[in-house]
């Protein structure tokens, strides 16, 4: 699965930026706060008439303080999938019941240096698992390939039954980091420079996919 960020798209046009991307799995939303991490981007307003504007599920992923109060609403418009962080969630196991009830799936990331193990419990109620590979904040960062150990990790809970997730990896995935992360066991690629910044986004988004298939080997 790639799942375009818009944090890399033309915010005045993002319209034309989700339809330039059409056969995206997923478009991946970066809702900023300035409080949890140092950038300003969007929110629940732009994600409702964006949402109106395609048909590509949306991946919010929440970056912001105090999830709790916040995550239901993104749901509550249409998002598919709903994240929200660990280090920032003071009630992760109610946060994912809510946001299945409003229909939305469940997400719970963890920045680069937060260890998956604590965590393993509460991930038992969630849908998806999203590890950042680059400091959350900004696009356009280097990949940190240390992270991988954490995918590889949460990889054998999937395969080993002890989790039911969808692994999904955010930062500096690009033609050249794309293949570690599938054979780390990712199933879910977030891109965004990589995807926005090539002359045709739509055969960018192809040309990562073929990439990420022909090393993924957990789906064979």
């Amino acid at each position: 699965m790639i799942a375009p960020s818009i944090l890399s798209a033309d915010f005045a046009r993002l319209a034309d930026e989700a339809a330039a991307v059409a056969g995206s799995d997923w478009l991946h939303v970066d809702v900023m706060d300035a409080h949890f991490v140092p950038n300003l981007t969007l929110g629940l307003p732009v994600v409702t008439s964006l949402r109106a504007a395609t048909d590509i599920p949306l991946d919010c992923h929440l970056m912001i303080d105090d999830p709790d109060r916040w995550a239901v609403g993104y749901a509550e418009a249409g998002a598919h999938n709903v994240t929200v962080h660990a280090e920032a969630a003071e009630d992760p196991v109610a946060i994912a019941k809510d946001l299945r009830a409003a229909g939305a799936l469940a997400g719970l990331s963890i920045k680069p240096g937060t260890p998956l193990e604590p965590h393993v419990e509460v991930l038992k109620h969630y849908d998806t698992l999203l590890v950042m590979s680059v400091e959350p904040g900004f696009g356009g960062q280097r990949f940190m390939v240390e992270v991988l150990d954490k995918v590889r990790a949460a990889r054998r809970l999937v395969d080993t039954g002890h989790l039911k997730l969808i692994l999904e990896i955010d930062g500096g995935i690009n033609a050249d980091t794309i293949e570690q992360a599938a054979e780390a066991g990712v199933d879910c690629f977030v891109a965004g420079s990589a995807v926005y910044d090539a002359e045709d986004p739509g055969r960018a988004v192809e040309a990562l996919r073929a990439l990420a298939s022909a090393h993924t080997t957990h789906l064979r």
